[in-house]
């Protein structure tokens, strides 16, 4: 187990990062371009080491951190470095002529002052970098607390940042749960979560008693319902490479697949076919591992719990913490595979027309996503205008996540808040309304 930031340290870090702020030093664009750029150079000078430390916690494959982590990274610092002008300008308010034209109404964007990043363990350099990315380019200072769960990450982590980034203004504090509570019992400017709904509880009892603003970037249950008019192999081919994605660890990932009964059967053909192409092997170094062994017993325990008929995979070692991509049919709402987010490479499979299958949605929680396959516009629109989700991707899987400039984010359960590109500074930021009516509006305003 590694050392986490003694007490001492944590204060010292605190002190130092509020003392930062008050001097109005990160407020300057040139000093957050070239934090921006530190980071960017952070990232591709360790790629290797970066590389290893993800294998070492998840035992993710060399491509599919290049293809996810450092891709997202690359983009969205350089998206933050080119149009940072852009986005901390002063917005003109459309006020009108006296409070506009003669009062210069302007809204300002000022940094909210000290954040805390609270990183979660499936993507602990990705998620964990892209808040305090969003956090630096709007001029405040940073606490970032990565997973203790993904040691190897974490241990990365805090020598990069030190190594890297300007350490008045931008910290890694390390900790297990008890060393997270002192940490939640400071007041902070922001705090950024994410993880599971759970944890983000405490987080927002924590804020609550500073009045502390947060973002919490949760998960849940997001179905994909595939109906009747969809490209049947194409929903198939990206709804396997969902539950390969990190193990099928990830919070926009697949949970469960309403399949329209006309083409249940079918689907459910091109399923095992996709699987069996992507599980090529995965019992090696191609497919992450459950991360531990506690949500291996979750997982595996709901599986055999489960009244469905396991139809593809199933294959598992708690040695290696390996599960192989399952496919499950004939499963109900009722089922043990319903009861809660999944977070693994186990696909249930429930025949259900479409609009038994948002009924169904609408039954649960809001999910941080959902996925449609139709062909069929006014299929799509009213599946779309009769549910809420953070995001909706139509015929693909989580690409509504990489739109550029705009918000992703969750609803009710899922999380609140947003960020990506401009909204992300905008996050970290307090608008500020400004006027300055010329002092001879007093001839005409003289009645106040």
């Amino acid at each position: 187990m590694s050392s986490y930031t003694s007490p001492e340290e944590l204060e010292e870090a605190y002190n130092t990062l509020f003392a930062t702020f008050k001097t109005g030093r990160t407020k300057a664009l040139a000093w957050r371009k070239w934090q921006l750029k530190q980071i960017w150079w952070m990232i591709v000078d360790n790629e290797e080491r970066i590389v290893q430390a993800l294998h070492t916690d998840l035992h993710r494959h060399a491509m599919e951190t290049e293809s996810s982590d450092f891709y997202y990274l690359k983009s969205d610092i350089m998206e933050h470095i080119i149009h940072l002008e852009q986005w901390a300008a002063d917005e003109i308010s459309d006020a009108g002529f006296i409070f506009g034209t003669l009062g210069r109404a302007r809204i300002r964007k000022e940094p909210l002052g000290v954040a805390l990043v609270l990183g979660p363990w499936n993507f602990p350099f990705a998620l964990t970098l892209e808040p305090a990315i969003a956090a630096t380019a709007a001029g405040c200072c940073v606490m970032i607390k990565p997973s203790e769960l993904t040691e190897a990450s974490q241990k990365l982590l805090e020598e990069l940042v030190a190594a890297y980034l300007d350490p008045t203004a931008i910290r890694v504090v390390t900790g297990g749960p008890r060393e997270t509570g002192e940490i939640l019992n400071l007041r902070f400017d922001h705090i950024f979560f994410t993880g599971s709904s759970k944890v983000a509880r405490y987080i927002t009892a924590a804020a609550a008693k500073h009045l502390t603003p947060t973002v919490l970037e949760l998960g849940g249950q997001g179905p994909a319902i595939v109906c009747a008019s969809a490209d049947v192999d194409l929903a198939a081919k990206r709804i396997a490479w969902a539950k390969w994605l990190n193990g099928g660890q990830v919070c926009l990932s697949v949970n469960h697949v309403f399949a329209d009964p006309a083409v249940h059967d079918e689907f459910v053909e091109r399923l095992r076919y996709w699987n069996k192409k992507f599980d090529a092997g995965s019992e090696n170094e191609q497919m992450c591992r459950i991360f531990n062994e506690s949500n291996f017993d979750r997982l595996t325990g709901l599986l055999k719990e489960s009244k469905g008929d396991k139809v593809y995979g199933g294959k598992m070692d708690r040695a290696s913490k390996y599960i192989q991509p399952t496919i499950v049919t004939n499963v109900d709402m009722q089922d043990s595979l319903m009861s809660e987010e999944l977070f693994g490479p186990v696909c249930p499979v429930i025949k259900a027309n479409p609009v038994t299958a948002y009924q169904a949605v609408n039954s649960m929680p809001h999910p941080l996503a959902i996925y449609i396959f139709s062909r069929d516009p006014r299929e799509i629109d009213e599946m779309v205008n009769n549910t809420n989700s953070g995001g909706v991707t139509i015929n693909d899987i989580m690409m509504h996540a990489g739109v550029p400039n705009a918000p992703f984010g969750g609803v009710g359960e899922s999380g609140y808040g947003a960020y990506h590109g401009k909204h992300g500074l905008n996050t970290f930021s307090h608008t500020r309304t400004v006027v300055a009516p010329p002092t001879w509006l007093d001839k005409v305003m003289g009645f106040r």
